[in-house]
């Protein structure tokens, strides 16, 4: 995992580049338990990354963005713009060679490490009930950037990219025990769209 410095010196919005994957990866991690610091939650600190970051710069990189100075890189979004197309993608391209390295794990073993397993050998799978938002995204921010408004600004700049390639609308998912990332979405627009116990689906439509 990518070490930071402990505060950013003039960062900029930019395109993801091949170089920025241990932090992109690191940054998943510093920011997988709800948004706070998953980092020792894991014995394999990569793992939650293979999961939420890796297919996205692998399989789309031009619609990753990242937040960075000369030293690091301090936050990101990623997202595909057609996630029933990404499905098949990530099936093809990106989970058969995890799930060689990664056994599935014995069903008593209920560690973060084996549910992570798990969700790698289920794959990703695009949910029919949000196909009017076809597009998906995630986004994170370390600590030391949160609050400043560069959320905003990388959301501002992944919409405008998919207004671009015409999708009508763009889907986020996130856990009812993340009330400040719930409320930064409906600031920028976002409307829940679906619900269950553990997940709120959140949309936006782009274009008629």
């Amino acid at each position: 995992m990518q070490s930071t410095p402990d505060q950013p010196q003039h960062p900029a919005i930019r395109p993801y580049r091949p170089d920025d994957l241990d932090a992109v990866y690191a940054i998943c991690l510093g920011t997988g338990d709800s948004g706070a610091d998953a980092t020792g939650l894991y014995r394999d600190p990569n793992l939650i990354g293979h999961v939420y970051a890796g297919p996205y710069v692998t399989l789309e990189p031009d619609l990753c963005f990242v937040l960075a100075d000369r030293d690091a890189v301090w936050g990101y979004v990623l997202g595909t713009r057609d996630s029933a197309r990404f499905e098949q993608l990530c099936e093809r391209e990106w989970f058969a060679q995890l799930r060689q390295r990664y056994p599935m794990p014995a069903a008593d073993d209920q560690s973060r490490d084996a549910r992570m397993q798990r969700l790698i050998h289920t794959g990703y799978r695009a949910d029919a009930d949000l196909a009017a938002w076809p597009a998906h995204l995630h986004i994170d921010l370390l600590p030391p950037v949160q609050g400043k408004g560069w959320g905003r600004h990388l959301l501002r700049i992944f919409l405008d990219r998919l207004l671009e390639l015409d999708v009508s609308g763009v889907h986020l998912l996130t856990g009812p025990s993340n009330p400040r990332a719930m409320a930064f979405y409906r600031r920028a627009g976002f409307v829940p769209v679906k619900s269950t116990a553990n997940v709120i689906a959140y949309g936006m439509r782009l274009r008629p």
